[in-house]
């Protein structure tokens, strides 16, 4: 041992132990405890994602990585897509591979074969997949030069890592081997196969290679993997009761919206969507009054010399649709804010008329291919609820701690509080100066930590024209939507030349919050329909109560009870169809109206209502002035 060499290990509580030069993170864990050596999956090496098998050969930061870390689960998700591609080529020789990543939840592989799959070959492959698994082997990590790598893949027939490996950078790129099966891959991946005790294949789907339609379509299996049988379990009544939320089966269900083949990725709101379209965006409209917004409207077609200008036209124009007027070129916008640029630099301002705070409801296009729109979740034609913010660098710090304030204040009322925060950094396509850039990032940062926001850093992930705060949304399913938006550019007002006077007489230029609390009107929707399964707090729902009267003869004085309601603003309908009772009932219980008035001979010799709630039953007799003041209650407390 006194000829041994040490190294020191520093442990993410800031210990540190000395260990023999070309110990295993894997050795680490099994001394540490015999059960964070049976959770462990991988391990971090002064920041780096590694294998528990790497040996160490200097002193190092060491973090055990087990699946109950997210960054763990991820490792063991993308290490049993291995295993699936392993089965797929055992029972299809002549398989080739496109690219198997872990996602948010899982896995997938995209795969090129001559059989086309449904899901009723998916258990043949799990049975692979199982047979695999217990044989326990482990995963092999192997170093090639970039020519032993493509002559590899090459014996294998399997021309797309042929294609990623000609494209790759890296001259040394790693293979893994696990059993007799060989994947190009960077790793890490968990120690053998037996360590996944349950697993699931899910679905299948068509993917382009590369995500271009141009290219080959492949096979894309989606699956999903636990350590533990009960996680799985628990995973797939959770996918039940997703499949109860889908926003597109309870939209259909609710007469809510469609989509129709005459407008592919275009959203037709029906008269039930469009209330609670309008609730939401007037109640907006109340918050930006009391945050001292100025509501303006751009135009929805403008000039290409704009959108060159403003840099869409270099960052994103695959992503927008043109048109020719007068034999010039014009395009629809994407976005909003060279619109509000224009607005702004249409008058000279001085530094006390800022900050100007300019809202639009902004109808905007973007072209999605056909393969990811998603009902209102991914569309090609959506509202924003955007602003743009013109302030002195001075103000960008309370300008910030405002709209913070104003994405919690709008969460909160629609129980939508449980979210995290990230801050994305440059992208790779960005325009501006490294200096503005940092000045930017710096910036938001600070106001983060005044508002005493948790937050992560989310590199390369910001706009093109600076970088942003977003907000990522848990529903009541604790499935994670992003949402809200706070950017920061400093590049677009020198682009249209914007500026302000400032005390000192000199002209400066102003800078430029972008935000959004909800992001899109249509994906919100979509997001608060699956987050209540379509069970609207009654403040939101589109239609509040039913009027049923039992039979023709209370038909007047449900009128009468009908009218009283519309005249407080409810939102109330009245059924006198020729049906019984109990019919009227159920239809409104399926279309999950909160409340229902039932008006008979009692009620009416009474002049009161039996009220129903949904979901709960019989609540008792009330006048009508009663029921107003309890439902009065129920709306202002947005319960």
């Amino acid at each position: 041992m006194a000829n041994t060499e040490l190294i020191r290990i520093t442990f993410p509580d800031g210990s540190t132990k000395e260990y023999p030069k070309g110990v295993t993170p894997e050795e680490i864990a099994k001394e540490i405890s015999p059960a964070l050596h049976k959770k462990a999956v991988a391990a971090k090496l002064d920041g780096k994602l590694v294998d528990l098998t790497r040996p160490i050969l200097s002193d190092a930061r060491l973090e055990i990585l087990t699946y109950e870390d997210p960054e763990g689960m991820q490792v063991f998700w993308h290490s049993t897509s291995h295993i699936m591609a392993h089965a797929i080529k055992n029972l299809f020789p002549e398989a080739q591979f496109g690219v198997g990543p872990p996602i948010e939840n899982g896995f997938y592989y995209d795969i090129d074969i001559n059989t086309q799959l449904s899901v009723e070959d998916l258990p043949k492959i799990e049975a692979e997949m199982k047979r695999i698994i217990e044989e326990g082997q482990a995963f092999r990590r192997e170093e090639l030069t970039k020519e032993e790598a493509i002559r590899l893949f090459k014996e294998r027939k399997d021309q797309y890592k042929i294609e990623l490996l000609q494209e790759m950078e890296d001259e040394c790129p790693s293979v893994y081997r696990e059993g007799d099966f060989v994947d190009l891959c960077r790793g890490p991946h968990i120690p053998r196969t037996s360590m996944v005790k349950a697993f699931k294949l899910l679905s299948v789907a068509g993917a382009y290679w590369r995500g271009d339609e141009k290219n080959k379509m492949l096979q894309r299996i989606y699956g999903i993997s636990f350590p533990k049988k009960s996680q799985l379990e628990e995973y797939l009544h959770f996918l039940e009761e997703a499949k109860k939320r889908d926003h597109r089966k309870l939209g259909k269900e609710l007469d809510l919206f469609s989509f129709q083949a005459e407008g592919p990725g275009f959203v037709f709101w029906h008269p039930q969507g469009m209330r609670i379209y309008h609730i939401i965006e007037n109640y907006l409209r109340e918050k930006l009054y009391a945050y001292d917004y100025e509501e303006v409207k751009t135009p929805m077609i403008l000039h290409d010399s704009l959108w060159k200008r403003s840099g869409h036209w270099d960052n994103y124009k695959e992503n927008m649709y043109f048109v020719s007027i007068d034999e010039d070129n014009y395009a629809i916008k994407p976005m909003n804010c060279p619109g509000a640029c224009l607005i702004y630099r249409n008058t000279l301002h001085s530094y006390r008329d800022l900050p100007i705070r300019l809202a639009e409801f902004g109808n905007v296009h973007r072209h999605e291919r056909s393969g990811v729109l998603n009902g209102l979740l991914r569309v090609r034609q959506f509202t924003q609820d955007d602003a743009h913010i013109y302030c002195t660098p001075e103000q960008i710090k309370d300008e910030v701690l405002s709209c913070i304030h104003f994405v919690r204040e709008v969460y909160a009322d629609f129980n939508l509080n449980d979210y995290h925060v990230e801050l994305s950094t440059r992208p790779e396509k960005s325009i501006g100066s490294d200096e503005i850039w940092e000045k930017a990032e710096a910036a938001l940062e600070d106001a983060l930590k005044a508002a005493e926001l948790d937050y992560q850093i989310n590199p390369g992930d910001g706009a093109f024209y600076g970088p942003k705060i977003d907000f990522h949304v848990r529903d009541s399913l604790r499935r994670s939507w992003q949402l809200g938006t706070i950017q920061l550019d400093f590049s677009m007002p020198e682009r249209f030349d914007l500026e302000y006077v400032g005390a000192d007489g000199a002209r400066h230029r102003p800078v430029m919050i972008h935000r959004a609390i909800l992001g899109s009107i249509e994906r919100f929707i979509a997001v608060l329909i699956e987050h209540y399964a379509g069970n609207f707090p009654v403040w939101l729902a589109p239609t509040q109560v039913a009027v049923l009267p039992i039979t023709d003869k209370q038909r007047d004085y449900a009128e009468k009870v009908y009218r009283e309601l519309r005249k407080q603003q409810l939102r109330a309908v009245l059924d006198v169809r020729n049906e019984k009772i109990g019919y009227k009932i159920r239809e409104a219980e399926t279309k999950k109206v909160p409340y229902m008035l039932i008006v008979g001979q009692k009620e009416m010799d009474e002049a009161t209502v039996s009220v129903r709630r949904h979901q709960q039953g019989d609540l008792g007799k009330m006048s009508v002035a009663e029921f107003v003041n309890q439902i009065t209650k129920d709306i202002q407390s947005k319960s």
